[in-house]
Parts: structure tokens; C-alpha cells; sequence
């Protein structure tokens, strides 16, 4: 375990991204990154994205490769923002379903509609923010910085899975459940608990390597 004092030396990216819009920051060692291969699991197996897109499974390293990459580095920046996606109780319960089965009553389909829309939309404002917390990280002389995304990819509406060559190759990032992290545990261990099921509005928490 790294001490504070070495950890101080990324002040400047935490204090950007709450200037950017982060709720909650902290630095964190490898060591507290849980990665398992239960995570992808619930990818291939109750996720509509598996395998549509390039930062997905099965087009990104497994949690075995990763744990081997994620040895590599030392540091990483837990960021927290707040979405400003809402949805009541009961939208919240079957927020998957609702959004998917064609038998859901429509006022429910259209509340949970409205939800994702808000949500995705957002989650492009975090993955640009990412990025430039990245770019800051790389400016700074850690050349290995490497943002992750919350969520699949959303710069396009269809992947270009089939010629397997991503059109904004500079901007694609993968989540971190993509590769087997399990953030839920993670984030708890930084002191940042997700709340699953939601409570009104979610509250996204992303990871940034450093090195």
C-alpha cells in the first residue's frame, strides 16, 4: 500500500474533476481494483450489448488478461458523478424490463424511457469528461493513463463490429465491467457505496488508471 503523501501528487486531477462535475474523488492503489470473472458473466448472460460492440465482451481483454494489465499500474482515480436521470420506485424496480418487453404498459414504457435517454445522455457528458481527466493525467507525465466509461459505448448507434475497427479510435473506452471489475465492491472499499436498486437518481462512479 502506497502512503498519502504519494498519492498527494494527483490533487490536481481529483480537483478537476469535481470542477467538471464529479461528486466524490479519490486515488486509490491496484490492489484495491476487484476484478472477477463473475462480472462479464452477467454480460454474456443478461446484457443485449454482449458482443455489439468493440468495448465489449468477447472483443476486450478477459478478467484473467486484465488482472495482468491492471499489474502494471499502481495508481487510479475512483470518480463519482450524480445523474440526472430520475425514475420513481416502481420504474425503478424492473428498469431493464420496462425499457425492453413490448408488453410493458405504455405510460411505464414512456417513464422509462424518458429515464434512459436522461441517463445515456449523461453518461456521454461523464465519458467526455474522462477523457479529459486522461488527457490531463497523460500532460502531466503519466503516459499510461487510461480513462474508463460507465456503461457500453454510446458514440455510435450502430458498431462497427463487423470490419472489428472502431471509426473514433482516439475517443473509444471500454467500462469497467467489460474486463471484469467489480465496481460495486470496489467503490465500497473507497468509501463511494453504490446503491443497487437505485434510489431515485443513480450516481455513476468511474475509474481512471494512472502510470
Amino acid at each position: 500500500m502506497q502512503s498519502d503523501e504519494n498519492m498527494d501528487k494527483f490533487d490536481f486531477l481529483e480537483k478537476a474533476a469535481l470542477k467538471m462535475g464529479a461528486i466524490n474523488t479519490k486515488v486509490i492503489t491496484v490492489d484495491n481494483i476487484y476484478v472477477e470473472n463473475r462480472v462479464t458473466l452477467k454480460c454474456q448472460f443478461g446484457c443485449v450489448g454482449y458482443g455489439k460492440r468493440l468495448t465489449c465482451p468477447p472483443y476486450v481483454p478477459t478478467p484473467n488478461e486484465f488482472r495482468d494489465i491492471l499489474n502494471e499500474y499502481q495508481y487510479a482515480l475512483i470518480v463519482k458523478f450524480k445523474s440526472p436521470a430520475k425514475a420513481d420506485k416502481d420504474t425503478i424496480c424492473s428498469i431493464y424490463k420496462n425499457w425492453l418487453d413490448p408488453d410493458t404498459p405504455e405510460n411505464l414504457k414512456e417513464k422509462t424511457n424518458i429515464f434512459w435517454n436522461e441517463y445515456f445522455d449523461y453518461n456521454k457528458e461523464i465519458h467526455s469528461i474522462m477523457l479529459e481527466l486522461e488527457k490531463a493525467a497523460f500532460n502531466n507525465g503519466y503516459t499510461f493513463a487510461l480513462a474508463f466509461i460507465n456503461g457500453s459505448c454510446k458514440l455510435c448507434e450502430v458498431c462497427n463490429t463487423e470490419d472489428g475497427v472502431c471509426i473514433y479510435p482516439t475517443r473509444v473506452r471500454m467500462s469497467e465491467h467489460a474486463v471484469g471489475i467489480n465496481m460495486k465492491k470496489t467503490a465500497k472499499e473507497a468509501g463511494m457505496k453504490i446503491s443497487i436498486p437505485i434510489s431515485e437518481s443513480p450516481e455513476p462512479v468511474v475509474l481512471l488508471l494512472i502510470d
